[in-house]
């Protein structure tokens, strides 16, 4: 597995848990709004990646008892060739794992999730479908993504959709996303934020404007008793 860095505890991105997240370096989409260009843009992530060595279980041995989790998140990381062999081994040592996925690889998150090595899957849903390629970057198998949701929401013991709600995405479009999944778990709406220190996948995102936090909560307001949890998110 290729691996642009390790952040060894997270109470953030496993909600009730104490976490590490492994972001693997790679990824099919190229979302103009995404502050991770060195984990998405190959030029940038032959730079910043490299193998995910013995060490890392090693050190994952040791935390035991402090950490419960263990987060495998993008990147994309359903394009690691190993990650099936990652998961089943970081599963042998007792942890929770969580995956971050596109969701472009329905058949890979299906063997996933009948194997039992991921307990809880987050799911991001770029765009209403007939815009998915811009907010994407990318020519997107709109069957993929669907096939993903409904797997998802059929096998996952824990999961969540979320989307970024970028620049060019209204709050119809929103409501739009909404009824495309349906119902289920969790859903939540994450602000876009321009970051200071970092650069995006294009930089001419950073000068455009978003739906505001009110009108995210506005939203959630109309979409709150279609999902078990949810809102929105900073």
């Amino acid at each position: 597995m290729i691996v642009g860095g390790v952040q060894w505890m997270t109470l953030l991105d496993y909600p009730d848990h104490i976490a590490a997240t492994v972001f693997t370096a790679g990824c099919n989409f190229r979302c103009p709004f995404c502050h991770n260009p060195e984990l998405v843009l190959p030029e940038l992530v032959s730079q910043s990646s490299a193998g995910l060595d013995e060490s890392f279980f090693t050190e994952l041995e040791a935390r035991k008892g402090f950490l419960d989790a263990v987060v495998i998140s993008g990147g994309e990381p359903t394009l690691q060739p190993d990650l099936p062999k990652i998961l089943a081994r970081i599963k042998s040592l007792g942890y929770l794992i969580k995956l971050d996925t596109n969701g472009s690889r329905p058949d890979l998150i299906h063997r996933i999730l009948e194997s039992g090595w991921v307990d809880f899957v987050a799911m991001d849903i770029k765009a209403p479908p007939d815009t998915y390629d811009e907010l994407s970057g990318s020519s997107v198998d709109i069957s993929a993504i669907e096939a993903s949701i409904a797997t998802i929401a059929r096998l996952a013991p824990r999961y969540e959709f979320r989307t970024t709600v970028a620049p060019g995405l209204s709050q119809d479009d929103l409501i739009r996303i909404a009824d495309w999944i349906e119902s289920g778990q969790g859903y939540w709406l994450q602000e876009f934020q321009v970051p200071v220190d970092k650069a995006l996948v294009d930089e001419g995102y950073r000068d455009k404007t978003a739906l505001r936090r009110d009108d995210l909560e506005a939203v959630w307001d109309r979409l709150r008793d279609r999902f078990d949890s949810g809102g929105v998110r900073g």
